[in-house]
C-alpha cells in the first residue's frame, strides 16, 4: 500500500564499471536522458522507424527498444479464468499506463493484481461498490478528491499490524490508472520507473526504495507476480 506523504532520500547508484548502461533505477540519470530523447522517440514514431538504427542515437536506440517492449502483446492463457478475466478487465488500461511510462504492460498488470489480489480483493466503498483503486494508493493530505477508509496491514517494527487507513477512491478505471501514472512519473521517488521496459526487478527495486509499501518482502512479491502473468518461458 502506498504512503502518499512518504519522504525518503534515493541514493544514487554508481554505472557499472564496464561501461554499460546504468541500472534504469538510476533516477537522475536515466530520467535524463528519457526526457531529452523523448521528442526524437515521437518523431520517429510519427513519420516510421528507418529500416536501420543508423539514424537514432544510442540513448534513443534504447527508448525505442523499450518502448517495443511496452508494447508487447500480453498472453495471459496460461492463467485461470477468474484471474484471465481480471487481465480482461484492466489490460487497456495497462496499455496506456505502459505507453505513458516505457514500461511492459505485464509490470503494470502485475501490479495491479498484487494489490487488488487479481480483483477479488478490491478496496470498497461504504455501499460495497468498487473504488477502482487497484494500486493501494492512500489518500494524504494533499489528495482533493474522493476517499474512502479501508483496513490494510502495515510492517512495523518487524510485525504486521492492522490498522484503518484513508484510500483514494475513483469514478473508474481510467481514472485510477491516469492517477498511478501521474504519480510515478511525476514523484521523485517513484519516477526512475520511466523507461524500464520489461525489466520487472527494475521496476520493483524503484518501488520498494521509495517506501511504495512497508512490507519488506514487496519487491520480490511484485516480481513473483510478473513471472507469474508472463508465464513459462
Amino acid at each position: 500500500m502506498l504512503h502518499p506523504d512518504f519522504r525518503i532520500n534515493i541514493p544514487t547508484i554508481t554505472p557499472p564499471a564496464s561501461g554499460g548502461i546504468a541500472p534504469a533505477a538510476d533516477g537522475g540519470q536515466f530520467a535524463a536522458v528519457f526526457r531529452d530523447t523523448r521528442q526524437e522517440i515521437t518523431a520517429l514514431i510519427d513519420r516510421g522507424f528507418p529500416a536501420g538504427d543508423e539514424a537514432l542515437t544510442p540513448q534513443g536506440l534504447l527508448l525505442r527498444q523499450r518502448a517495443q517492449a511496452a508494447a508487447a502483446p500480453l498472453d495471459g492463457s496460461h492463467l485461470d479464468a477468474q484471474q484471465q478475466a481480471f487481465l480482461g478487465d484492466i489490460l487497456p488500461h495497462a496499455q496506456k499506463a505502459a505507453r505513458a511510462l516505457g514500461v511492459s504492460p505485464d509490470i503494470i498488470a502485475a501490479h495491479a493484481a498484487l494489490e487488488s489480489g487479481w480483483g477479488q480483493a478490491p478496496l470498497r466503498r461504504a455501499d460495497g461498490s468498487s473504488s477502482h483503486n487497484l494500486f493501494g494508493i492512500k489518500a494524504g493530505q494533499g489528495w482533493r478528491g474522493e476517499r474512502i477508509a479501508a483496513l490494510t496491514t502495515e510492517h512495523q517494527d518487524g510485525v504486521d499490524v492492522k490498522q484503518v487507513a484513508p484510500f483514494r477512491a475513483y469514478a473508474d478505471y481510467d481514472g485510477a490508472f491516469a492517477d498511478y501514472v501521474s504519480l510515478l512519473s511525476s514523484s521523485p521517488r517513484f519516477k526512475a520507473v520511466q523507461g524500464v521496459g520489461s525489466d520487472a526487478a527494475a521496476f520493483a527495486a524503484v518501488l520498494a526504495r521509495g517506501g511504495y509499501a512497508t512490507d519488506p518482502a514487496y519487491a520480490s512479491k511484485l516480481q513473483q507476480t510478473v513471472s507469474r502473468l508472463r508465464g513459462p518461458g
